[in-house]
């Protein structure tokens, strides 16, 4: 049979387990072991809202970069349409100028052409008159000479002028 040494275990663990179901052991365990599973429910419950947080907060984000994106192209874009207008507006005030400047450059060539031909002709008539005086005092003599050389330079001026 049995040793009496082993009954004897036997019956204190028996009067044991008894006393803890007494006491009420096992209610106290089961309330560890929900209170436990409780928190630890908490703490999953915790760690999904916060979650769900970052998820929106990442989402938020991202949809802040590409709103921030979108701006830094329209603001690029628009520096762009401004460079070519800026571009097109100076070029266009450089053909103004240069047309400008030709203009007043050829006016002023214009201007000295006449000038040059006006003191052409003047010369040229002061010589013809010098000349017709030189050829009426080699032909003609005298008083009458001296009226008819007279007359004529009057007639050439009067013509030229």
């Amino acid at each position: 049979m049995l040793n009496t040494d082993t009954f004897w275990a036997f019956v204190a663990l028996v009067l044991f387990l008894l006393l803890v179901i007494a006491v009420g052991g096992p209610k106290m365990i089961v309330n560890g072991l929900d209170a436990r599973t409780q928190r630890i429910r908490n703490e999953l419950d915790e760690a999904r809202k916060n979650r769900e947080e970052a998820q929106a907060l990442l989402a938020e984000y991202q949809r802040r970069r590409r709103d921030a994106e979108a701006e830094a192209a329209s603001i690029v874009e628009e520096a762009r349409k401004e460079a070519r207008r800026l571009t097109e507006e100076a070029n266009e005030k450089l053909r103004d100028m240069v047309e400008r400047r030709t203009k007043t450059a050829e006016a002023k060539i214009t201007q000295a052409e006449t000038q040059a031909t006006a003191e052409i002709r003047g010369r040229a008539a002061e010589l013809a008159i010098a000349a017709a005086g030189d050829i009426l005092k080699a032909r003609v003599s005298g008083g009458t000479a001296n009226r008819l050389i007279d007359d004529s330079i009057e007639t050439v001026r009067a013509r030229m002028n």
